[in-house]
């Protein structure tokens, strides 16, 4: 990893300004690796330099990756001027700035969604030539049958000019007692799986991404629950095969 001056890592984290970091430092409450630095433009490897402020240790990672288990009515957005966003979720020893949701999901709809502020790797992730599957829960008004089954895998026009790719469909026994399916998705059009079980003659009356990839939401997180991925992880976010 490159080095970096440690006011400019630490102020990434966006809990303190330049101004306080000196005024940290010159108070000995910043250490990088158990020693205390007074000046605030030391050169640091932010991965492997272990750097605290006031004994509290930063992860100053350029980069982060969240897993979020985003609750319903939450907006999928950095930012909004009446809502609740997803990036608001964000807890303090997580947050970077220029963080954004990797894709989105509708207000209703929970469940798994990446939170990072890794550019490139979202755009690898999102981009329709790598088809990363997403694989999501509907819990529906009716159970499905052989020809919903057919209608997603064989692709299906949803209107408005839209025709859907290929899709897997399966049903999701003893899903908290009520009619379920899994839905395994290669891209993301508005409202997607509620159209396509529509033209089913079916409503979703809920709707949660449990999988983004080969890497599955963590049960352990309720919701508004966030971790960092795994190494293991990130390198299965975008394997498609």
């Amino acid at each position: 990893m490159e080095q970096t001056r440690l006011d400019k890592a630490i102020s990434a984290l966006g809990e303190h300004s330049r101004r306080d970091i000196r005024k940290l430092a010159f108070r000995g409450l910043i250490t990088v690796n158990g020693k205390a630095v007074k000046s605030p433009e030391k050169k640091i490897d932010p991965v492997r330099d272990e750097v605290c402020v006031s004994g509290r240790r930063l992860n100053l990672n350029p980069y982060i990756y969240i897993m979020l288990n985003k609750p319903a009515g939450i907006v999928s957005a950095t930012r909004d001027p009446s809502e609740k966003t997803v990036v608001d979720l964000t807890p303090r020893g997580l947050y970077r700035r220029g963080i954004f949701p990797a894709g989105r999901l509708d207000k209703d709809t929970t469940g798994f969604i990446l939170l990072t502020n890794d550019g490139e790797l979202a755009h690898r992730m999102l981009s329709p030539k790598n088809h990363v599957p997403k694989t999501y829960i509907a819990v529906l008004d009716t159970p499905i049958d052989q020809e919903a089954v057919e209608a997603f895998a064989s692709g299906m026009d949803i209107g408005g000019g839209e025709v859907c790719k290929p899709a897997l469909l399966a049903e999701e026994p003893d899903w908290e007692r009520q009619p379920a399916a899994r839905v395994v998705l290669r891209e993301g059009m508005y409202h997607q799986i509620k159209r396509m079980f529509a033209k089913t003659g079916r409503e979703v009356l809920a709707l949660r991404r449990i999988g983004i990839g080969r890497v599955w939401l963590d049960p352990a997180l309720g919701p508004g629950g966030c971790r960092e991925l795994t190494a293991e992880e990130l390198e299965l976010l975008v394997t498609t095969e």
